[in-house]
């Protein structure tokens, strides 16, 4: 049983984990406080990947105070050598009494050794503090560490009507200027962004974070079986991209890649790209989190093959009447329910309403 000034060390680890929410990729974001004689002495929170734990900085901090302190942290003490030395070394090598963590680590290389290596060295150790709170901080590295595939976020802006765009391909701007803001705060903490050819052809988006501040930009992915991408796509000039094609034409594959992108070429299934191979390969290159921002056949087809964890969804108070583009192209169904949700959030993001959802699998 932990106390209420246990639960509120642990909200503070976890509101310092939340300072890597646009930076640790591919690395979890993590928080740690120490706490000796009931006072916080040392704070810290993994800023990027290659660079040192929260338990490091935390650990600094504290100096001599960590010898037979408590120690917080959001996610199990690392126990292996990778880009970094291990943490649960470090805690050990620092003299601390206890550990609490949140949640064990889902990495296959730590997975409790972590703890382990504490109890070995006589440190008492719990976890089980707040852990729904940090699996959901990271829920992309949890689900490409147990699932082997990235989580999928769907955004959607819609009219109360469901139309995402006249029926003459006019869609800007169906959401108001908070809502926009709002998104760039998903393509800020993904890991990549992903659209398909029909959106590129359409709109030629760049697809970065402008909105809010941020030192890292997340890859950009198109999905286009034919290479059909334009050398003089806007994505192509202004960050990473890659593009996800089934077509290996050496000359069409060398021009995209002098204007600055990377291919990934897979088998196609009946014409199109393997939506599910594609994120397999995606999670080998450290893909934890992607936010799809495409067009209803690219989103539908994810959606009917199973492959969307979550949708998030802004709908403006206007109607575009039936003539109208609508979210998805899906095959026609006969009878009730359709695909169902679970709706996890409600909220107004300026005058527009946001909607979070999980389909129930």
């Amino acid at each position: 049983m932990f106390t209420a000034s246990e639960y509120e060390y642990m909200a503070r680890a976890l509101q310092l984990a939340e300072n890597g929410l646009y930076t640790t990729s591919p690395n979890p974001r993590v928080g740690c406080v120490i706490v000796r004689d009931g006072e916080i002495v040392g704070t810290g929170w993994h800023e990027r990947a290659g660079e040192p734990h929260a338990e490091i900085h935390a650990l600094r901090e504290a100096g001599a105070a960590a010898h037979g302190a408590t120690v917080y942290v959001t996610l199990e003490p690392c126990s292996h050598y990778g880009r970094t030395p291990p943490c649960a070394q470090a805690l050990i090598e620092a003299g601390v009494a206890r550990v609490v963590v949140a949640m064990k680590d889902p990495n296959p290389l730590v997975a409790g050794e972590g703890l382990e290596m504490l109890r070995q060295a006589g440190i008492q150790t719990e976890h089980g503090l707040l852990e729904t709170q940090a699996h959901e901080l990271n829920v992309g590295f949890v689900y490409r560490m147990t699932c082997g595939r990235p989580w999928v976020r769907l955004k959607i802006a819609a009219s109360l009507d469901g139309k995402t765009a006249l029926n003459n391909g006019v869609s800007q701007w169906i959401t108001n200027e908070p809502a926009r803001r709002d998104v760039h705060r998903l393509r800020a903490r993904s890991c990549a962004v992903l659209t398909g050819i029909g959106t590129v052809l359409a709109d030629d988006p760049r697809l970065d974070v402008r909105a809010v501040e941020t030192t890292r930009q997340p890859l950009r992915i198109v999905v286009d079986s034919r290479l059909r991408t334009p050398p003089t796509a806007k994505m192509l000039g202004s960050g990473a991209t890659l593009i996800v094609t089934g077509n290996d034409d050496s000359e069409t594959l060398d021009k995209l890649r002098k204007a600055g992108a990377a291919l990934l070429v897979l088998p196609l299934q009946n014409g199109c790209i393997d939506l599910e191979q594609m994120l397999v390969e995606l999670a080998k290159r450290e893909i934890n989190e992607i936010t799809v921002e495409a067009g209803p056949i690219l989103s539908g087809a994810l959606l009917q093959a199973g492959l969307v964890d979550e949708l998030v969804i802004y709908q403006a108070p206007l109607l575009l009447g039936d003539k109208a583009r609508g979210m998805f192209a899906m095959t026609e169904l006969t009878s009730l329910p359709g695909l169902e949700l679970r709706v996890k959030n409600v909220a107004m993001v300026g005058c527009d309403m946001r909607i979070r959802a999980e389909p129930l699998k």
